[in-house]
């Protein structure tokens, strides 16, 4: 074949012609693409994604992270969010609610066009290793879709506000500044991430917050009462590998606990492993954070802890997260 021959030549892949990565990669961003918002302030730039996850009697629901709220709120200056359907349509969003120690938002908007509702799935059934997909608009450059893999699960990060978000997500697939809201979705499709962060001057590092137990008080709590109230132990923790291969997950291991806290006064220790709470298992941090809503501000909470290879009963007195 001569050059004139090769130049002349059709390049052009058929869509059945795509290698399996690259066909999953593709019917996931059809899937969900529709679902998802690019948000800004009215006639500036983008700063933030969203994705949205109901709709009814016409008004989206949509999930965001809370800085991007905070952040467009600040610039603005009106307390007014654009929001920007993959389609082209705008519309005005309502901030039904957002919750700093999550990094999580819910703002409700009418939208132009008839939005895609995204299908959550489960973080807790994610692997290292597992490809997953995001979609968002960094840099304002809206519906960018970029994959990898779940680099590592379980990860706590320090958020923008100083806070600890626990128990992210950390993936190689392309995460940039305007990423902050959008999904991180599996193979089928399925929300199991907002992508919440990246490390300045890091390549590959990219986390987000998994969907879980605990995302899902967190957003349902937003969209009913415009609040999360979360009762506050005074404890950092990780999740504990399990005491058995075969068997359940081993905890949440106490790596420190605060001062003047209701676990210090519950005679926690750094090193002990809260495997039960109020008569539940508790298998990992998630667990543990699902339990802690306000139901238990302010009552006395039966737990029990690993201490040295024996299980003990402490009682402790969970009081309402302060706010700052």
């Amino acid at each position: 074949m001569d050059i004139f021959e090769n130049l002349s030549a059709s390049s052009r892949v058929e869509p059945g012609e795509l290698d399996p990565y690259s066909r999953t990669v593709q019917e996931v961003a059809r899937k969900l693409e529709p679902a998802v918002i690019a948000l800004g302030v009215p006639g500036g730039r983008g700063g933030g994604s969203g994705v949205i996850l109901g709709l009814d009697e016409g008004a989206a629901t949509a999930v965001t992270n809370s800085h991007v709220v905070q952040g467009l709120w600040q610039r603005g200056g009106t307390g007014t969010i654009a929001v920007i359907q993959s389609g082209g349509g705008t519309a005005r969003a309502e901030v039904l609610g957002f919750d700093q120690l999550s990094d999580l938002a819910v703002i409700r908007f009418s939208p132009e066009e008839e939005p895609a509702v995204a299908e959550l799935g489960e973080a807790g059934n994610l692997v290292v290793g597992q490809l997953v997909v995001a979609i968002g608009s960094p840099f304002g450059f809206q519906s960018t879709v970029t994959a990898g893999v779940v680099s590592a699960l379980g990860r706590t990060l320090m958020g923008q506000d100083r806070r600890l978000v626990e128990n992210v997500i950390q993936t190689d697939a392309a995460v940039n500044p305007g990423n902050s809201g959008g999904p991180l979705a599996d193979a089928d499709g399925r929300v199991v991430g907002i992508n919440t962060a990246v490390i300045g001057g890091a390549r590959g590092l990219g986390f987000a917050i998994p969907v879980s137990a605990s995302f899902r008080r967190v957003v349902f709590s937003l969209v009913t009462e415009g609040r999360v109230r979360r009762a506050y132990l005074g404890v950092m923790v990780q999740s504990q590998p399990g005491r058995e291969p075969s068997g359940p997950g081993g905890g949440a291991r106490v790596e420190s606990v605060a001062p003047n806290s209701p676990a210090e006064r519950a005679g926690l220790r750094p090193g002990d492993v809260i495997v039960g709470f109020k008569q539940q298992p508790v298998r990992s941090t998630d667990d543990l954070l699902s339990l802690l809503d306000g139901s238990v501000i302010g009552r006395d909470v039966q737990i029990r802890v690993l201490r040295r290879g024996k299980e003990t009963p402490l009682s402790i007195r969970p009081q309402e997260y302060p706010e700052e």
